[in-house]
C-alpha cells in the first residue's frame, strides 16, 4: 500500500458515518454526512494511573486482590501476624479530621471486614488440615484433590479449569441451591505437600457453570489473581479453600473505587467529613430554580405549579394524593444537596423517591446528564424502574440480572447494546484488542501443545532442547543411538515409528492415569442455601458482562494432561542432575532412565509454565482494555437516558462508567441498609445533589466479621445514620398504609407515638380479617420446645416449624392464597426446614411458598405474615432477637394477618419483646386505643382459631392437633353433595363441588345390576364381575365425573360467607358464652402398606379393580376416632397429566395439588411426582 493510500485508508469514513456520494446526488443536493456516535474520553482517564498525592497513605498503593503475605504472614509463635492489624474504626458521631482520615479509615475496615474470615480460615486449615468440614463448623469450604485440567483464554482474561473433590463435606451437593464456589467467590490454593505452610494462590471463581460443577468430578473456572501465580501442571495436587460466610465480590470493586475517590475532588465534604448541620441547594438549582410540578400537584384556579420557584415560593396545600410529611420530604428532595429522607414501615418511602423522580424527569431537558438511582438489591431495583417506566421510558439498567421481562428486561445495558450497530467506536480503547488477544492466544496454544489429552507421544526432543533442558550434544547423541537401535530391530516396522525417546525410554516409560475421585454416593444431600434464582442473582451482579450468559466464560479451551512420563525409582534429585550433565545420554542407566525423564518433564512443565506467565499478564491487559471499550461504547448508550438504575455494589463496580456521564444526581434507596463506603463510591466529582432514602431504625448493613459491628467499630452504621446522629437535616415520613392498627401498635416501643395511619388501613373492604380466625388478626402462640443447631450451627425447632406448617395449611383451607402468605424467621437454618416441610405437605402440592429471613424481606409486604422466632433455651439467649432493627422489620411487613410462635418467658427478658408481649396481652397502658375489641389478650399457649360454618372455636396447642381440621370444626358437615349423598366430612370452608362421594353407588347399570362401587369413580358390577358406564338413579342429580379425563378445577371458597362475617365483626361479648376449652381432636390413622390401583377409565384388569372395591369400602369415614387403614391410590401411566389419588394422614384432601377437604384423607392431584413415591404415575405409596 503506498503513502497516498494509507493516508486515504485512515480517512474513510466510519461505518458510522454515511455519505451521499456525487453519484447518487441529484441536481442542487447538498452533500450529507451522518455522524457516528462520539468516543467519550472520561472512561479511559478514569482508569489512567493516578498521581498520587505525596501524603497519601500505605493502603492507596494496595492491590483490591490480597497478596498472598497478607494470608500467609506468620508471628515467631506460629499465629497469624496480620491478625493484629489495627484499623480506625467509623465515628458515628462527630466530624472527621479531613479527607485523607475519612477515605483511610473506611478503606481499611472495610478491607479488613472483607479479607479477615479468608486469613482465619487458612490459619484454622493449617493447624489442623486433616480435618472435615464439619470441624470447622462448616464455614469452611474443603476441597481436596484440585488438579488443573484446562486454560481458558475467556473474553474477561486468562482462567484455570480446574476439577476438585468435596469429600471433607461429607455430603452431597445441591448445585443449582448451594452457595459454594458462586462466580466472585475469594478462594486460596496451595500444594497438599506444602498445605498453606509457606505459599498460596489467591483466586476468584471466575464461572460455575451447571453443566460442569455437576459433573464428576465438578469443574470450575478460576482467574488467578496474580498472573505469576499460575499453575499448569495436571499432575499437581492442590488443596482449595473457600470462606463460605462472606463473599467478596462486592467489596472488592469498592476498594478500587476509594482509592480513585482519594485522588479526586470530593462533593458534599462539608456534611461528609465536617458534619455540618445546614444543607444548602445544588448548584444547578440555584442557576434554574423554577421547575414544573405539574406530574404531582393538580392545577386549580387559585393556583398553578407549572412555573414554581421551588427555592421560594414552594406551594402551601397542593392538591395531590401525598400526606403532609410527604409533601415536605419531596420539597427536601428537589432543594437540598443532601437530602435524608426516613421512612418508618409502610410510610411510603418509595412512592417518595418516584414523585421526586417524576418532576426530575418531568424538567429534565437535552444534554443533561442521567439521573442515577440505586437499591440494595436487584429486586428492588426492579421495582423501584417499574414504578418510573410508565413515566420515563428513558431509563435504562445497568448490571445484574433483571427478572422482570415485560419492563425492564429491554432496558438492561446489554439489550440496548444488542440494539445498536456493532460499527467500531473511533479512538476506543477497545479497538484491536480481539486482533491481539488472538495473537496472544495463539502463542500461548502453542505452548500447551505438549500438554494436549490427545498427544499420545513423550515430550519431542527437539522441545526440551529449545527449553534449554538438552544440550545440542544431548540430541545427538539421542538421535544417533535412537537409529542405530531402530536398523537393528528391523524386523518389527512399528519400531520405525517410535521416537527417539520413547527408544531411548523403552520399558521405563509408563501411561499416566487420571486422578480418581473418592466415591461420595453414600452422603447425605447437603441442605440448600438459598433458592436457584437467588443465586443467578448473586452470580450475575459478580459477572463482568452484563448479559445473561454470566455463569459461562466465552473464549477458547485448552484441555490440559499428562499423557506419559517416565517409571518412579529411587534415583536422588542428586544422581539425575549428574546423569543430565552427560553429553551422551545412552550412557546413563536404564534403570535411571525413566527417573531422568519424569525430571525432564517436570522442568519442560515449568518452563512452560514461566513462557506462558508473561503472555497471561498481557493478555490480561488487553481483556481489561476490552472491558473499558465496552464500557466507551456503553456511555454513548447511556447518556441520552434519563434514568440509569443500578444496585448499590454497581455504584463501585461501573463507577468508571457513571463518572464519565458526570451525574449531578445520585438517589440512592435502602440507604440505611447500605455500608457508608458503596455511598462514598456514588460521590463522583460531578454529583451535585445526594437523596439519601431509607430509616435507620429497620436492617442496618452487613458486615462478614461479627465483632465490627456496632463498638467500637462501627462498620455497621450507615451514612444515613451518621448523618442524621450529628443532626443533619432530614425529614421524616409518619403516616403508614400498610398495617391495621392492631398490628401497627406493636412498633410503639421502637417509634413510640410517632407513626400514625392512614384511613384505608382501618376500611374492611381494604384490609378484611383473616378468614378462619373469628376476627383474631394478630395473636403470639407461646410454647417451651427446645431449640437445636444444624450442620451450620443455624438455630432450628422443629416443633414450632410443623406447628406454623399446620397453620398454614389451614389458612389454604380458608382460602386463603399461599402466595400471599409470608414465613419470616430470623435464622436460616429454620427458614430451610420450614420451606422442606412446606414441600412435603401433600395438602399444598403445587404451591408457591414465601418463606424468607427477616434480612431479605426488608421493603416487602405481604397479607399474612407468620414469624418464626425460633429461640427456646434455659440459658436466657435469644441471639438475633435482641436487635431492634431486626425485630422492627419482622413486626411491620404483615398488612391483615400478623402471627407469632416463639418462646414468650424467653422474650420477656428482652425490654422491646417485653413491651411487644405486654400489648399482645391487652396490659399496655399507653396504647389502649388500639386495643382489638374481639379478645383482647393475644397471648396463649394455644392458638385459637374459629369455623366460618358455626363460629365454634378450637384452641390448637401443637402440631398434632391440625389432624382432622380441615378449615373448619369438628363438626360433621352432613350436607349434600351435588349427587345427592350427604357429605362425610369434617366442617369445611370449601365447596361440595370439590368433594369425591365415597358412599356406594346404586346407580343402575346396563346390565341390570346396581353399581357397587363408590359414587365418585366408575361403575362397577359386582354380579357380571365388570366396569361399566352406568346411568344414575335420579337423572337430575349432578354427579362430580371422575373419569381421568380432565382434572377437578379447584374452586376454593373464600372462606368469608355471611355466617362467617357477621360473627367476625360482632362485639367480643356476643361470644362469650362460646365454650373456650379446646376441642378433643381425633388422632392421626396409622398408615399402612395397602396400595391398589384405580383405573378410572374402565379399561383396567377385573382382578385390581376388586382390590379398589375392597380398599375402598374399607376405608375409614368415621369422625369417631377409629379408622381402619387408609390407602395409598394411583392412577394413569404418563407423568404429565395423570390423577393420584393419595391416602394421607387425618382427613387430608388434595384437589389437583390443592388441600381442599378433611374426614376421609383421600386425594386427587394432576401430578404424577410426590414426595415418598412412585413417578409417572404408577403407583404411590406415601
Amino acid at each position: 500500500m503506498s503513502v497516498n493510500e494509507s493516508i486515504l485508508e485512515r480517512f474513510k469514513p466510519a461505518k458510522g458515518k454515511t455519505k451521499v456520494t456525487r453519484a447518487e446526488q441529484k441536481p442542487n443536493q447538498i452533500e450529507v454526512w451522518i455522524q457516528g456516535p462520539k468516543l467519550n474520553p472520561r472512561v479511559r482517564q478514569y482508569f489512567e494511573p493516578d498521581t498520587k498525592p505525596q501524603d497519601a497513605g500505605a493502603w492507596l498503593e494496595r492491590l483490591e486482590i490480597p497478596a498472598p503475605a497478607e494470608l500467609l504472614e506468620l508471628n515467631p509463635d506460629g499465629t497469624n501476624a496480620s491478625d493484629t492489624v489495627e484499623v480506625v474504626p467509623n465515628k458515628p458521631v462527630g466530624a472527621w479530621s479531613s479527607k485523607e482520615a475519612y477515605l483511610g479509615a473506611h478503606y481499611e475496615l472495610l478491607r479488613e471486614d472483607a479479607i479477615q474470615p479468608l486469613r482465619k480460615a487458612v490459619l484454622a486449615f493449617r493447624n489442623e488440615p486433616e480435618q472435615f468440614e464439619e470441624f470447622f463448623g462448616n464455614t469452611l469450604g474443603i476441597y481436596q484433590n484440585v488438579h488443573v485440567v484446562g486454560l481458558v483464554c475467556s473474553t474477561r482474561g486468562i482462567a484455570l479449569r480446574v476439577t476438585f473433590s468435596t469429600f471433607r463435606a461429607q455430603k452431597r451437593i445441591i448445585w443449582e441451591q448451594s452457595k459454594r464456589l458462586i462466580t466472585g467467590s475469594l478462594v486460596v490454593l496451595s500444594i497438599k505437600a506444602d498445605c498453606f505452610k509457606s505459599k498460596l494462590i489467591v483466586a476468584t471463581v471466575a464461572s460455575r457453570a451447571l453443566a460442569s460443577i455437576t459433573q464428576n468430578p465438578p469443574e470450575l473456572d478460576l482467574f488467578i489473581a496474580h498472573a505469576d501465580d499460575i499453575e499448569i501442571d495436571p499432575a499437581a495436587n492442590f488443596i482449595m479453600l473457600e470462606e463460605r460466610s462472606s463473599y467478596f465480590e462486592a467489596d472488592k470493586h469498592t476498594l478500587l473505587a476509594l482509592q480513585k475517590v482519594r485522588t479526586e475532588s470530593f462533593p458534599l465534604a462539608e456534611h461528609l467529613v465536617a458534619t455540618t448541620p445546614a444543607v444548602a441547594a445544588p448548584i444547578f438549582l440555584t442557576k434554574k430554580p423554577v421547575l414544573d410540578l405539574t406530574p404531582v400537584f393538580v392545577d386549580n384556579k387559585h393556583e398553578s405549579h407549572e412555573k414554581t420557584d421551588v427555592l421560594r415560593q414552594w406551594p402551601d396545600e397542593p392538591q395531590c394524593d401525598l400526606d403532609a410529611s410527604q409533601i415536605t420530604a419531596l420539597k427536601r428532595a428537589l432543594t437540598k444537596k443532601l437530602a435524608i429522607i426516613q421512612g418508618p414501615p409502610g410510610t411510603g418511602k418509595t412512592y417518595v423517591s418516584v414523585q421526586t423522580l417524576k418532576v426530575m424527569t418531568a424538567n429534565w431537558t437535552r444534554g443533561d446528564p442521567p439521573i442515577i438511582i440505586a437499591c440494595q438489591t436487584n429486586h428492588a431495583l426492579d421495582q423501584l424502574l417499574n414504578h418510573i417506566a410508565p413515566f420515563c421510558p428513558e431509563l435504562a439498567r445497568l448490571g445484574g440480572r433483571s427478572k422482570d421481562r415485560e419492563n425492564i428486561k429491554s432496558r438492561t445495558v446489554y439489550e440496548l447494546r444488542q440494539a445498536e450497530s456493532n460499527t467500531k467506536l473511533p479512538g476506543s480503547a477497545g479497538n484491536g484488542t480481539r486482533q491481539e488477544m488472538a495473537r496472544l492466544e495463539k502463542q500461548i496454544a502453542a505452548l500447551l501443545l505438549p500438554l494436549k489429552p490427545d498427544n499420545k507421544a513423550v515430550l519431542d526432543h527437539d522441545l526440551l532442547a529449545s527449553l534449554g533442558l538438552l544440550s545440542d550434544h544431548q540430541v545427538k547423541s539421542l538421535l544417533t543411538g535412537a537409529s542405530e537401535w531402530v536398523q537393528a530391530k528391523q524386523t518389527n516396522p512399528n519400531h520405525a515409528a517410535r521416537s527417539p525417546l520413547m527408544v531411548w525410554l523403552g520399558d521405563a516409560l509408563e501411561p499416566v492415569v487420571p486422578p480418581g475421585q473418592l466415591e461420595e454416593y453414600g452422603f447425605q444431600l447437603e441442605e440448600a442455601d438459598l433458592e436457584y434464582e437467588q443465586l443467578k442473582d448473586i452470580e450475575a451482579e459478580a459477572a463482568a458482562k452484563d448479559d445473561e450468559e454470566y455463569d459461562t466464560l466465552h473464549g477458547n479451551s485448552y484441555s490440559l494432561a499428562d499423557n506419559f512420563t517416565g517409571r518412579k525409582n529411587v534415583t536422588s534429585a542428586q544422581k539425575i542432575s549428574a546423569y543430565l550433565h552427560r553429553q551422551d545420554l545412552w550412557q546413563i542407566p536404564e534403570a535411571a532412565r525413566g527417573a531422568v525423564y519424569r525430571h525432564l518433564h517436570e522442568e519442560a512443565k515449568d518452563k512452560i509454565r514461566d513462557s506462558i506467565r508473561p503472555l497471561a499478564k498481557l493478555y490480561n491487559a488487553q481483556a481489561r482494555l476490552r472491558q473499558i471499550g465496552t464500557w466507551e461504547r456503553d456511555e454513548t448508550i447511556l447518556r441520552n437516558q434519563k434514568v440509569i438504575g443500578v444496585t448499590t455494589t454497581g455504584l463501585s463496580k461501573y463507577r468508571g462508567l457513571i463518572a464519565a456521564l458526570q451525574p449531578r444526581v445520585v438517589l440512592i434507596e435502602e440507604a440505611a441498609e447500605t455500608l457508608e463506603p458503596p455511598v462514598i463510591s456514588a460521590c463522583v466529582p460531578s454529583l451535585q445533589q445526594l437523596i439519601l432514602v431509607g430509616d435507620h431504625k429497620q436492617l442496618r448493613p452487613h458486615c462478614g466479621v461479627k465483632q465490627h459491628e456496632n463498638e467500637p467499630y462501627y462498620l455497621n452504621v450507615s451514612l444515613f445514620e451518621r448523618m442524621i446522629n450529628n443532626n443533619v437535616e432530614f425529614d421524616t415520613l409518619v403516616k403508614q398504609r400498610r398495617m391495621i392498627p392492631e398490628i401497627r401498635r406493636l412498633l410503639y416501643p421502637i417509634y413510640g407515638n410517632l407513626i400514625k395511619d392512614h384511613d384505608s388501613v382501618r376500611n374492611p373492604a381494604l384490609r378484611p380479617d383473616v378468614p378462619g380466625m373469628g376476627g383474631v388478626n394478630s395473636y403470639f402462640f407461646t410454647h417451651q420446645w427446645p431449640e437445636k443447631r444444624d450442620d451450620l450451627m443455624s438455630c432450628v425447632n422443629s416443633d414450632e416449624g410443623d406447628m406454623i406448617v399446620g397453620f398454614v395449611e389451614y389458612l389454604v383451607y380458608n382460602g386463603m392464597k399461599s402466595e400471599n402468605i409470608t414465613v419470616l424467621t430470623f435464622y436460616n437454618g429454620q427458614r430451610k426446614y420450614i420451606l422442606s416441610a412446606l414441600r412435603k405437605s401433600l395438602i399444598l402440592q403445587g404451591r408457591q411458598f414465601n418463606v424468607v429471613t427477616v434480612d431479605s424481606y426488608q421493603g416487602e409486604e405481604n397479607d399474612i405474615v407468620i414469624l418464626s422466632l425460633v429461640r427456646s433455651n434455659t440459658n436466657g439467649q435469644v441471639g438475633f432477637l435482641s436487635n431492634d432493627n431486626r425485630v422492627c422489620v419482622a413486626l411491620s411487613r404483615a398488612k391483615r394477618g400478623f402471627y407469632l410462635f416463639g418462646n414468650g418467658m424467653l422474650l420477656f427478658k428482652s425490654k422491646t419483646w417485653a413491651q411487644v408481649l405486654t400489648m399482645l396481652a391487652g396490659q399496655h397502658k399507653k396504647c389502649k386505643s388500639d386495643r382489638p375489641r374481639i379478645e383482647p389478650s393475644r397471648l396463649n399457649e394455644q392458638l385459637p382459631i374459629r369455623c366460618s360454618n358455626h363460629n365454634n372455636l378450637t384452641n390448637i396447642k401443637d402440631a398434632n392437633d391440625w389432624d382432622g381440621i380441615a378449615g373448619g370444626c369438628q363438626m360433621p358437615c352432613k350436607q349434600k353433595l351435588p349427587c345427592g349423598h350427604a357429605c362425610t366430612l369434617n366442617c369445611h370452608p370449601f365447596s361440595h363441588d370439590l368433594v369425591p362421594c365415597q358412599q356406594i353407588c346404586s346407580r343402575k347399570l346396563a346390565c341390570g345390576h346396581n353399581c357397587s362401587a363408590p359414587c365418585a369413580g366408575p361403575c362397577v358390577c359386582k354380579t357380571c364381575n365388570k366396569t361399566r358406564r352406568g346411568t344414575p338413579l335420579q337423572s337430575s342429580t349432578a354427579v362430580v365425573p371422575f373419569d381421568g379425563t380432565e382434572r377437578l378445577a379447584p374452586q376454593l371458597s373464600s372462606g368469608s360467607s355471611n355466617s362467617w362475617k357477621s360473627f367476625a365483626h360482632d362485639e367480643s361479648a356476643r361470644y362469650a358464652a362460646i365454650v373456650s376449652e379446646p376441642v378433643s381432636l381425633r388422632s392421626s390413622p396409622k398408615k399402612t402398606d395397602d396400595s391398589v390401583l384405580v383405573d378410572p377409565d374402565g379399561s383396567g384388569e377385573e382382578e385390581k379393580l376388586k382390590k379398589v372395591s375392597k380398599g375402598l369400602q374399607q376405608l375409614a369415614l368415621g369422625l369417631d376416632g377409629t379408622t381402619s387403614a387408609p390407602m395409598s391410590l394411583c392412577s394413569g401411566s404418563s407423568e404429565e397429566g395423570s390423577r393420584t389419588v393419595n391416602v394421607g394422614k387425618g382427613q387430608a384432601l388434595l384437589v389437583d395439588g390443592v388441600g381442599v377437604g378433611a374426614g376421609m384423607g383421600m386425594g386427587i392431584s394432576g401430578y404424577g411426582k410426590m414426595p415418598g413415591g412412585l413417578v409417572e404415575g404408577d403407583c404411590l405409596l406415601d
